[in-house]
């Protein structure tokens, strides 16, 4: 009888799960949903406050190149520091097996300084997500504690806001976020660059991002998929007011496409070789994002219900209610908030800053009646740069009208002149000669010629 009662007593206190608090950052624990369900088969607490180390490192305008240390813990470093209460904050925050010195995140910050003035904060947790993916995983509730702890003092010593907050998280980072805005209401806006999928997808909204966090939760999702199965690092399905997927959100053009299959089934593992071997693709997320502040349009995204459609060109033009713009500027959709989980498809080009505009074109052709070969637009912007796009190829007959999707890396506002090129065939015909009786071209953003 002992013995049932203790094994009853155990089975109890497991159910109940494990618990540790701080006095600053309240308590933590391993119950359901933090472990012990589908998908998320995690073990452990997260490590001290102290051990995870998470600082603030304040850029503005007056300190573009040295940041300043600011704490909640130490007030006096935020008065001290050049933190004004009138401008907007975005916190940039990074994820597993990264740290704040990283140039993207630094250049992040000093890019938006061209052309607005914000408190830019990198949130530096190197110390505790610098170890085993699992072991971070449970770390990013103590960083999204520190956050709010943070925000809670902003709000009552200068009167901030929340609501003038972006937090803009890359991979486990998101989740971060996430965290943050789950335990602070009222966050203006969440930016989730492909939030990190393993321990997170298809888990209750209470343990991952989702469009609750904050007013605004925008994502971008560029190697998502299975770790497993498709050795990728990020979350698939959709977790925000605007999902974007560029180029399908699974793999990125101007990245190398080998897969390495993976030799183990530890998550640990797989999640430190999907870093080193498919980082270009879930590093693509802040390139875009950092691009878009300069070329917003060209990351004009269109409401899709697949990739497969979208390439197809059933999802074009814009809508009435027109497109919004993935990265920087997608705020400034005014339909963002009108429903959750919709998402939008976009392809980009493989080098930098690849923005695209997405055109249809029409082309009758004149001249024989029919040949082969192939024919091309060549597109020329003011600075004399030209790409050239191919538009068909094969068989070719006057009495047809060729019609293409392309997806141009020469703004609009910035072509000079369109060229039609026509390439003949090996065995045409010598003497053929093929022109273009008229070309037609469609923008994307609002339909017109």
């Amino acid at each position: 009888m002992l013995a049932v009662w203790i094994t009853t007593l155990f089975l109890l206190n497991a159910a109940r799960g494990r618990e540790v608090c701080y006095e600053r950052l309240g308590c933590f624990s391993d119950s359901p949903p933090w472990a012990g369900i589908p998908g998320r088969q995690l073990a452990g607490l997260p490590s001290s406050p102290d051990a995870v180390n998470t600082n603030f490192l304040l850029y503005t305008r007056d300190n573009r190149v040295k940041y300043q240390k600011i704490s909640a813990t130490n007030p006096s470093t935020i008065k001290a520091s050049n933190f004004r209460a009138h401008r907007k904050t975005r916190f940039i925050i990074h994820g597993h097996l990264a740290g704040a010195d990283l140039p993207w995140i630094t250049n992040l910050c000093r890019f938006m300084f061209h052309s607005e003035d914000v408190n830019c904060i990198l949130t530096d947790w190197s110390g505790g997500s610098s170890g085993l993916y699992t072991d971070a995983v449970n770390n990013v509730r103590i960083v999204g504690a520190e956050l709010e702890y943070l925000v809670n003092l902003l709000e009552k010593d200068y009167g901030y806001s929340p609501a003038n907050i972006h937090f803009i998280g890359h991979s486990l980072g998101a989740h971060v976020a996430g965290e943050a805005g789950r335990r602070k209401p009222g966050i203006g806006r969440i930016t989730g660059l492909d939030p990190a999928g393993p321990l997170f997808q298809y888990t209750p909204t209470m343990v991952r991002l989702d469009p609750s966090d904050a007013t605004f939760v925008d994502i971008i999702h560029t190697h998502a998929g299975h770790l497993f199965f498709d050795f990728a690092p990020g979350i698939l399905q959709p977790c925000g007011h605007l999902d974007f997927y560029p180029n399908g959100g699974r793999k990125m053009p101007g990245c190398n496409q080998l897969r390495v299959p993976p030799a183990t089934q530890d998550i640990n593992d797989l999640m430190r070789d999907a870093t080193l071997f498919g980082g270009c693709h879930h590093s693509r997320s802040h390139e875009f994002y950092f691009a878009s502040i300069l070329y917003p349009t060209g990351y004009l995204a269109y409401p899709c219900d697949s990739y497969e459609k979208f390439k197809k060109g059933a999802c074009f033009p814009c809508p009435q209610e027109g497109c919004p713009m993935m990265g920087h500027y997608a705020d400034r959709f005014p339909e963002k908030l009108k429903r959750v989980d919709q998402k939008y498809f976009l392809n980009t080009a493989a080098d930098e800053p690849f923005a695209t505009w997405r055109q249809k074109v029409f082309i009758k052709l004149s001249g024989v009646k029919k040949t082969r070969g192939d024919i091309n637009l060549v597109y020329y912007d003011t600075k004399g740069n030209s790409k050239e796009y191919e538009v068909a190829s094969g068989d070719l007959s006057q009495d047809n009208v060729y019609t293409q999707y392309l997806d141009v890396e020469i703004n609009p506002q910035n072509t000079t002149k369109i060229e039609f090129l026509w390439n003949k065939a090996i065995f045409s015909l010598l003497w053929a000669r093929l022109g273009a009786e008229r070309v037609n071209i469609i923008h994307g953003a609002d339909g017109h010629r």
